[in-house]
């Protein structure tokens, strides 16, 4: 049985660029470099996102184009709006969505990163079940 999923790939154009991005917008460290091109950066509980190169310059151009479409960060309620105005504050991100927040206090923010990579920050009150 699966236990859970222990890293997504980011195909990207400028693998170092991106991984230094995210490392700056999120944390984490880098936990392998195969001095290719090629980054695992890993998070405080485990998870992890390969920055893979990319063979071309194609993008999802639609934010519910088919197939895997978005990484959800999970923060704090806390950390949610300093991320938020980190985000906003980087001129090479692309809002999607403006925060919101549900009844049940659910917050989100929809952007797209540095290469164009739809993303979400993401503060749950309470784990699904």
């Amino acid at each position: 049985m699966v236990q859970g999923i222990e890293h997504i790939a980011v195909v990207s154009k400028d693998t170092e660029g991106l991984k230094d991005w995210y490392m700056e917008m999120y944390g984490g460290r880098v936990v392998y470099d195969n001095g290719k091109g090629t980054y695992f950066l890993q998070f405080a509980d485990g998870s992890m996102i390969e920055f893979v190169m990319a063979q071309s310059d194609k993008t999802a151009d639609e934010e519910k184009q088919a197939g895997i479409r978005h990484i959800a960060f999970s923060v704090s309620y806390h950390e949610f709006d300093a991320i938020v105005e980190k985000l906003k504050a980087d001129s090479r991100v692309e809002e999607v969505h403006d925060v919101s927040e549900n009844a049940k206090g659910l917050k989100t923010y929809w952007y797209r990163d540095i290469e164009g990579n739809f993303s979400h920050l993401i503060y749950r009150p309470a784990p699904l079940q």
